[in-house]
């Protein structure tokens, strides 16, 4: 959805957009901008920066950026136009039709269809817990010690033994077999019908951060295979992208200073339950590199919650090391052997868990040390190179190096040389800096990792009059008149313009690309220009576009002058002569 302009610029000047990102995050008044750590990325030192004035954000160390939202869609997942619709309700805004793309529109449309049967299937449990069918499942929750506000929070429920419950309802509400099927709520057998896939289960519901449920999961309460059954890839959702908790956890975070990982959806309750709010569980599979980029998005410290059996060692070693890859602080918290969390609350209470995290070890201690207890001192080391590998940046590597040497008990000098034998580097080429200097890094940005390459004299050329463009959008009639188009060197500069001089600086962001976007973010979020510098700065721009026409000019009188020779024709070749002399010499 690239439309409706006048409804964007209503919403944004009804939706700050510092308000909206402090919903997520925390923000420091510095100077005229606000200030704090990406949500985006992994970081120890504030690059995020918002200017409230523009309506813009932009980071410096992985350059995202946008207006309200482009936040608003990145940091809850949305495409434009979901985004656009949740914030132009909350704001009050009407938007107009639209002619969106066929296939997008579909997308959209499944998506949001998944999404409402999703919600209806929430209530429709929740309300079969408290009803009569829901008995055993009420006093399964109490043998448990859930308490009712517990269940309330997460929105607990009970899918009843009946194969056709939600089918009915889903049926009768106008959705589509296949769509639910779709959705991961119903199941198509062999001979074509469908039926509840969760049935004689108590419901856990799995949300978005923005609060929308997205899958669930079924315990069953008696015997019975699998204890778990966890929803299947969906329209609407995908295994390993989300985590347990997270959208009940998130606002917990900064007064906590960190965030509780643990496996189990009762563990993650109970946690709740005892006042460790902060807490939020992996989803049935081991903790993939989504759930580390969507949980460190939001709190930098992570403190694992894990059973002290082997299981829960490997489980430690393996969630420890991928966080400590990207930059994250982490401790291993390791329960007494035969508890987990829910256990060891319900016999000691917070305080006995209190007396587990005091005791958490530090990430690297703790996966050197279990690593040394089953291998030789030749393959710890080869454990630690390979982790060196593995490491999100330049800066992170270096600081893990020295921890690592440390924890091995060699010397760093001895260390760095053995990776550098190995070959250990970075995956990822760029390094989290901070504001580049005049023209930035080019129209549309360098491509997401490996070695970048310097950009062109007419890359820097062509990013400094779009910079000017966007810093100081009053030149742009100037700017058109001159025909400072025609004197841009690259096609993405081009495109770039194009889209500027169609819709303006201020309404021009929805129509952009991400790595357009992050160009504009780097300009827009720096301050304007003094009076006095934007007219040196557009003289400059001048003298260069008339540098440039000039040395066109005299490419096409020098091919001119070939022509005329190779024909025979002196007199043209002459006059031709003549007019590249007084070209040479005014621009001398």
């Amino acid at each position: 959805m690239k439309s409706d302009p006048r409804a964007i610029q209503a919403l944004k000047s009804r939706m700050g957009i510092a308000d909206v990102i402090r919903r997520y995050m925390a923000l420091k008044p510095a100077g005229s901008r606000l200030v704090g750590l990406c949500p985006f990325h992994n970081e120890k030192t504030p690059s995020f920066s918002v200017n409230p004035d523009k309506g813009v954000f932009y980071c410096f160390g992985c350059q995202a950026s946008g207006d309200v939202i482009d936040f608003y869609c990145r940091i809850n997942g949305l495409d434009f136009r979901e985004g656009l619709e949740q914030l132009a309700r909350e704001a009050g805004v009407a938007l107009a039709d639209y002619k969106p793309d066929p296939k997008e529109e579909q997308r959209r449309r499944q998506r949001q269809a998944g999404a409402l049967m999703h919600s209806l299937a929430r209530d429709h449990y929740r309300e079969r817990l408290h009803g009569p069918e829901g008995a055993s499942a009420r006093e399964y929750l109490d043998r448990r010690g859930v308490s009712p506000e517990m269940a309330e929070l997460f929105q607990l429920g009970y899918a009843p033994a009946d194969y056709h419950g939600l089918e009915g309802l889903l049926r009768r509400k106008g959705y589509r077999e296949q769509d639910a099927v779709e959705a991961g709520l119903l199941v198509r057998g062999d001979d074509g019908r469908v039926w509840d896939r969760f049935r004689d289960r108590l419901m856990f519901p799995i949300h978005e951060v923005s609060g929308k449920v997205v899958a669930f999961g079924g315990r069953v309460m008696g015997e019975g295979e699998p204890k778990y059954l966890n929803s299947s890839d969906s329209t609407v959702y995908k295994k390993g992208e989300h985590l347990y908790g997270l959208h009940q956890a998130r606002p917990h975070f900064t007064k906590a200073g960190r965030a509780l990982l643990t496996e189990g959806y009762l563990d993650v309750i109970a946690l709740h339950q005892h006042g460790f709010r902060e807490a939020c569980g992996v989803l049935g599979t081991a903790l993939t590199p989504q759930q580390v980029k969507r949980l460190t998005g939001f709190v930098r410290h992570v403190a694992l919650v894990f059973d002290g059996d082997a299981a829960g060692l490997k489980a430690g070693l393996r969630s420890a090391r991928m966080l400590l890859a990207q930059g994250a602080e982490c401790r291993v918290a390791l329960m007494p052997q035969g508890e987990d969390a829910d256990s060891l609350l319900k016999a000691g209470g917070a305080r006995a868990f209190q007396a587990c995290l005091d005791e958490a070890r530090d990430g690297i201690d703790f996966c050197l040390s279990t690593v040394r207890a089953s291998r030789s001192s030749k393959e710890v080391v080869d454990w630690a190179l390979e982790f060196l590998e593995e490491l999100a940046s330049d800066a992170v590597r270096a600081a893990m190096l020295t921890r690592l040497a440390h924890g091995l008990g060699v010397g760093e000098h001895e260390l760095r040389n053995l990776a550098a034998r190995r070959g250990a580097r970075p995956r990822q080429g760029r390094e989290q800096g901070g504001e580049q200097g005049r023209g930035g890094e080019g129209p549309k940005g360098a491509p997401a990792g490996g070695k970048e390459r310097a950009p062109s004299v007419e890359a820097r050329a062509d990013a400094q009059v779009l910079e000017f463009a966007i810093r100081c959008p009053d030149f742009l009639p100037e700017m058109e008149r001159f025909g400072v188009f025609e004197t841009l060197a690259t096609q993405r500069a081009r495109a770039f313009w194009r889209l500027l001089a169609r819709y303006g600086q201020s309404d021009v962001l929805p129509y952009l690309d991400e790595r357009q976007k992050r160009f504009w973010g780097l300009c827009a979020s720096k301050d304007p220009l003094p009076e006095e510098e934007a007219r040196r700065w557009w003289e400059d721009i001048t003298a260069h576009a008339d540098k440039v026409r000039a040395e066109e000019r005299r490419r096409e009188l020098i091919e001119a002058m070939r022509v005329a020779r190779d024909r025979g024709d002196s007199e043209e070749e002459k006059r031709l002569m003549a007019a590249f002399s007084e070209l040479v010499g005014r621009n001398q």
